[in-house]
């Protein structure tokens, strides 16, 4: 069982959470980059949708960090200006279009893969504060289980696609990429979401057999 952030820490990763979002607001409006906007609506919601888990189930304080580090990277990456031999000549010269490994590795990809990993470890922290094994003890994380997790992970990576998608339709120009981009986030979604589930099978094997040895 994962320890559950106290409302204390919930607090502090608010308050650095909206401080940096009220810093790229302020950027995007003396900018007039208002097609980030859209981004900036969807950061809140996401923040809604984590905090309405955290109530009815309880995350970790840990997870809850990582969440809002994952905006952050969000932040720079739609706002921070890069050199032109960083990225593709048909992409604009922000972090999201870095290219860390030119042809195989973009900085957008890295972000998409650990928001999905995040994903998952939040549906099996849900998952597993509610639901309990066969023998009234904590939830064993077998492979089975955390797939199902992966899965909501990647779900959840796909309405993310959605939404880009829908950026395109309606702004005039967005950083979303064409149907190879897309392909490619949906592969660093899965990365991300294989990674996240092999490394909770890792640890929260040790840790489901040392309670049972323990109990």
């Amino acid at each position: 069982m994962h320890p559950v952030a106290t409302k204390p820490q919930v607090r502090k990763i608010l308050v650095v959470s909206y401080a940096y979002l009220t810093a790229a607001t302020g950027v995007i409006l003396l900018r007039r980059d208002f097609e980030f906007l859209l981004y900036l609506a969807v950061m809140s919601v996401i923040i809604i949708a984590v905090l309405a888990v955290y109530r009815r189930a309880g995350l970790s304080c840990a997870l809850l960090w990582q969440f809002s580090f994952w905006g952050l990277l969000h932040m720079i990456g739609g706002l921070t200006p890069i050199p032109d031999a960083w990225h593709a000549v048909d992409t604009t010269a922000v972090v999201y279009n870095w290219r860390i490994i030119p042809g195989y590795l973009k900085y957008d990809q890295l972000v998409h893969g650990y928001g999905v990993g995040l994903t998952t470890w939040l549906v099996w922290q849900a998952l597993s504060s509610r639901v309990r094994d066969h023998d009234g003890g904590p939830l064993c994380p077998t492979p089975g289980m955390l797939a199902v997790c992966a899965t909501a992970g990647m779900g959840f990576g796909a309405l993310n696609e959605v939404v880009e998608f829908i950026a395109t339709l309606i702004l005039p120009s967005t950083n979303v990429g064409d149907h190879i981009n897309t392909g490619w986030d949906l592969v660093s979604n899965f990365v991300g979401a294989t990674v996240a589930g092999t490394v909770i099978y890792v640890i929260g094997w040790r840790r489901y057999h040392r309670h049972r040895k323990a109990s």
